[in-house]
């Protein structure tokens, strides 16, 4: 059955001498494996469409039960070539990517598939100096998408109301706690410009946050890491997540 879907790439590798395997997010059909044949070639329909990250109209020869699709055709509607010329921007979207491959449910999700593509043109547009908070909305928003949204307007363990300014953090527990529960618990401390920052890039995606100081932009990104380890990842090894954390 062939079909035509909107499609992103999330990440292709070679196969044999001539074709490329690539794994194509789909608003309908979820995340879908396929083979493009003679993609390697010199004069390749495919030409240099297959970009990781980049989207497009795909044609796939689907078949029930099948693992692996063939792709038919690739027409490229958005390359998102700034995302390719920066290490930092392509670090922060391949970081997005690697969670939607690793644990976006099989069945279509149309909602994670506007907001990836969403978030990606963002990645590519942001300002330099505001790059770093994008990825952390990106990631966060991702996060979110998947069901493991922290809890950040009441105490994670045991609903009660915060208190205000400095707050306890808890991984483990997945959100703020206040202070009776965040008692003998392991917890990260947010003064109020790290609790505020968090809040508004978690529960409304604010794109006007700007730069955060560098030091509290690294401890975003070491809090957001050990939040996916803990609650996506468990054992998996998630290598484009920790070069964005080491790299952004």
């Amino acid at each position: 059955m062939l079909v035509t879907s909107s499609a992103i790439v999330l990440h292709g590798f070679r196969y044999s001498e001539s074709s490329k395997i690539v794994r194509l997010l789909t608003p309908h059909y979820g995340v879908q494996s396929a083979i493009a044949k003679g993609a390697l070639k010199p004069k390749s329909r495919f030409g240099a469409a297959l970009q990781l990250l980049s989207e497009g109209v795909a044609q796939l020869y689907m078949k029930p039960g099948r693992d692996l699709n063939t792709l038919a055709d690739f027409d490229v509607t958005a390359s998102r070539q700034e995302l390719a010329h920066d290490v930092a921007r392509f670090a922060a979207g391949a970081a997005v990517a690697e969670l939607v491959l690793r644990f976006a449910p099989a069945e279509a999700h149309p909602e994670i598939y506007d907001l990836v593509g969403t978030r990606l043109d963002r990645l590519a547009t942001v300002p330099r100096g505001e790059l770093d908070t994008a990825g952390l909305i990106a990631l966060w928003a991702v996060v979110s998408a998947l069901g493991f949204a922290p809890t950040l307007d009441a105490c994670a363990r045991g609903g009660h109301q915060l208190p205000e300014g400095r707050v306890a953090f808890s991984v483990a527990d997945g959100g703020f706690l206040c202070g009776a529960c965040a008692r003998g618990r392991k917890t990260s401390r947010l003064d109020q410009l790290d609790r505020d920052a968090l809040v508004r890039m978690v529960l409304r995606g604010d794109a006007d946050i700007g730069q955060l100081p560098s030091r509290h932009a690294a401890a975003h990104r070491r809090l957001l890491t050990r939040f996916v380890q803990s609650h996506l990842a468990e054992t998996k090894d998630l290598k484009a997540l920790a070069f964005w954390e080491r790299m952004a």
